[in-house]
């Protein structure tokens, strides 16, 4: 027997379903929060990464004696000087801590210096004398398979081929097109950075900026030839993630110049090398084929997607997975072929981000939704709606969709929407390229668009994808407390909030502290795939669970409406601690990509409003209103700030975010040419949030993050399209693709 919350007398405030203050919210607004970047220690020493200036290149040497004469150095460090093995990844070990004989792309890690002072450590980087021969790259995504092998396996990272009914399929309506995607920057404000410690133990502690801390510990240990005893990680304060930070970057240079020197050695990176040091989303080549008949009703879809990994292998084979798997986009079709290939190159690696393979899909799928539209002649909301998947659909994967699937309801609901008023008056903030004063309201063309995404949530093929959580409820100075403990890492996203609310439900405490995330407890898994508040979520509630029934022992059998929770706890301590997984998944089958890989889908769809000059190719986007069901809004103001945040990265990468590569370089490493959007750029935002539980999930959440980002951006860029009339096949659309010049 075990009590349940409503046997628990106390009413609290700031539970499950309301939106309580944050509690790093007012330190961030004041400018008073510490990030890792302000990490410091007594005697602390500065490191610096040289990079190679090559996308590809072989190291005929590396001469160090001018470096090391620079006073006020402590250790200049190459691949010889890594002790353990000089290999990691997140699934193929295929990246060398720093280089050994080649480097593969514009940036990677050749050497690291460890000094008093951060000019002097770059002085002293400068000095490095590495002699190269430098190699033609391999730089284009679609025939890297055959060309020059970049690693011993070949080019190819993974293929995913999805098959379902009959390949042969034909149809009366036939539309065919090629998309681009170009590479968007996960762009957080906050660089790369940490502070690794030398340990008594000869190990190591390290404070550091990331997504996933178990991740982290397990490749610096094996790059540093340690133990996991004697790697310990605690999360330091997070400037956004987005997929960014869950590759290494820093760590293991770090406490490789930590361990050396015998000195705590921070590192952070400059704008410039945080473009280098961290994964972009994968560039994307999409051919598609939709067929279907006089009704718009789909008889068969096909696909060919290619995305580039660059360098290493990072997460592209499960960005592969995702990018097929979804491909088809959130809409019943019976007949399917997709086939999705991820490939190294020479360019910049890419791995996670937002969206990971969703996004680059929907973008094609949807605007293939709305050439099929026009060469029916239908509402380009209607075929969508005809097509739209329910609850008992039945994924191209062959895995019934089991939970609520609202595709219909979500796209009727942004197309009744009021329309935003045209402007009446010529104030230069409400027209494209706004007080630049290029235009004061000529050739300005209105135009609106739709779109509707699907976003798989939580790891997938058979990941053992769990999370642990501790939690300890006693009397505090007459007043009972609980702690929560996880080493899910806290990104900005408010995962800190969460675990409070989730403790004050469940124990019927107001007063509730979530201790700091580290490698003391047991993995928490990565802060992606929209998982922490299903998975680290689902943890804390099953703590609670089990401490509530430490709870029902020690009331004896009393009537839980005569306890009082302080009187009941005593001198007693409850601390539970607990590994909780959701419902498995499986691998899908290598040759038809069929089997139940995912755990739970998200959907979300938007309709922008766009005012277009197009004689000098502007965009201002007027409104972009979404709506989504989240299964559960466990804090409804969060959620918002989750799916506008999402759509400002769809807008961004609509309009104005690539990371431009030429011949394996990059062109634009800094926010002075790597654009992002504003608060100016930033239209009004209607949201509708469903909340059709997921019986399946705790409080029947569904993730929230990821699934605006992906319908965003073809929704934008449908309606530039209705503007200007342009087929717009590439994002970002960039002004001389509306002019032509």
């Amino acid at each position: 027997m075990s009590l349940t919350p409503a046997e628990l007398t106390s009413a609290v405030t700031g539970g499950i379903g309301s939106s309580p203050q944050r509690p790093d919210g007012n330190l961030k607004v004041r400018g008073e929060f510490a990030y890792a970047s302000d990490l410091w220690h007594e005697d602390m020493i500065w490191g610096a990464t040289l990079r190679s200036p090559h996308p590809y290149a072989r190291i005929l040497s590396i001469d160090l004696t001018e470096a090391l004469r620079v006073p006020g150095v402590y250790a200049v460090l190459t691949h010889q000087d890594v002790p353990g093995q000089n290999r990691y990844g997140l699934e193929h070990k295929d990246q060398p801590v720093l280089a050994e004989d080649v480097v593969r792309y514009q940036g990677e890690p050749v050497a690291l210096v460890g000094a008093d002072h951060p000019e002097t450590a770059q002085r002293a980087m400068k000095r490095i004398k590495v002699e190269y021969e430098v190699l033609k790259p391999v730089v284009d995504m679609e025939t890297a398979v055959d060309d020059t092998p970049l690693h011993p396996g070949g080019n190819l990272v993974r293929h995913v081929p999805v098959r379902r009914g009959d390949q042969h399929a034909t149809a009366e309506v036939v539309v065919t097109g090629r998309y681009e995607v170009g590479m968007q920057d996960q762009a957080f404000l906050g660089p790369e950075s940490g502070l690794a410690v030398p340990a008594e133990d000869g190990g190591v502690d390290l404070y550091i900026a990331t997504q996933w801390l178990h991740v982290d510990q397990g490749q610096v240990a094996t790059a540093l030839g340690l133990p996991l005893e004697k790697v310990r990680l605690t999360l330091s304060g997070v400037g956004g993630a987005f997929g960014g930070r869950e590759d290494l970057s820093m760590q293991v240079h770090a406490c490789l110049l930590a361990l050396h020197t015998g000195k705590p050695t921070k590192m952070v990176y400059n704008r410039e090398e945080s473009f280098y040091g961290h994964v972009h989303r994968h560039p994307a080549v999409l051919y598609y084929e939709h067929g279907a008949d006089r009704t718009g009703k789909l008889v068969y879809v096909k696909a060919r997607i290619h995305l580039d990994g660059g360098a290493y292998a990072s997460s592209t084979s499960a960005v592969v997975a995702n990018a097929a798997t979804l491909g088809v986009g959130p809409y019943d079709v019976d007949n399917v072929t997709v086939d999705c290939w991820g490939v190294y190159t020479n360019n910049p690696p890419c791995g996670a981000m937002r969206g990971f393979g969703a996004v680059q899909a929907g973008f094609a799928y949807e605007s293939q939704m709305d050439k099929l539209a026009e060469a029916l002649g239908l509402d380009p909301v209607d075929v969508r709606i005809v097509n739209a998947m329910s609850e008992g659909s039945v994924m191209p994967t062959g895995q019934v969709v089991d939970s609520a699937a609202p595709v219909a309801q979500l796209l009727k609901l942004v197309r009744d929407k009021p329309m935003p008023p045209l402007s009446t008056t010529v104030d230069l903030r409400d027209l494209p390229g706004g007080v630049s004063n290029t235009t004061h309201g000529e050739g300005v063309v209105r135009g609106v668009g739709y779109a509707v995404g699907i976003k798989n949530i939580c790891f997938s093929e058979g990941y053992d994808d769990y999370s642990t959580a501790r939690v300890r409820l006693q009397v505090i100075n007459g007043e009972p407390a609980a702690l929560a403990h996880t080493a899910a890492a806290e990104v900005g996203q408010g995962l800190v909030t969460i675990m409070q609310q989730i403790v004050r439900t469940e124990l019927s405490v107001e007063r509730v502290t979530i201790l700091p995330m580290d490698t003391s407890i047991g993995n928490g898994g990565s802060t992606s795939a929209s998982r922490q508040t299903y998975v680290t979520g689902g943890a804390v509630k099953a703590a609670c669970a089990a401490v509530r029934e430490k709870l029902a022992k020690l009331a004896g059998g009393r009537d839980p409406a005569d306890l009082d929770l302080a009187g009941l706890l005593g001198d007693e301590v409850i601390d539970e601690t607990v590994e909780w997984r959701h419902r498995a998944t499986e691998p899908i089958d290598p040759e038809t990509g069929q089997g139940n890989a995912h755990v739970q889908y998200g959907f979300a769809a938007h309709r922008a409003v766009v005012d277009v000059d197009v004689e000098l190719g502007l965009v201002k986007v007027v409104e972009l209103d979404c709506a989504q069901d989240v299964g559960k809004a466990l804090n409804p103001q969060a959620v918002l700030g989750q799916i506008q945040g999402g759509s400002a990265q769809g807008l961004g990468l609509a309009v104005m975010e690539e990371i431009q590569v030429e011949g394996g370089k990059v062109r634009n490493p800094s926010f002075t040419d790597y654009l992002i959007p504003t608060v100016l750029d930033m239209p009004p935002m209607s949201i509708d949030v469903l909340e059709l539980a997921d019986p399946n999930a705790p409080y029947g959440v569904r993730g929230v993050g990821e699934p605006p980002t992906i319908s965003s951006t073809p929704a934008i860029v449908a309606a530039i399209r209705a503007a200007t009339g342009l087929a717009l096949t590439r994002v970002p659309v960039r002004p001389e693709h509306i002019t032509g010049t």
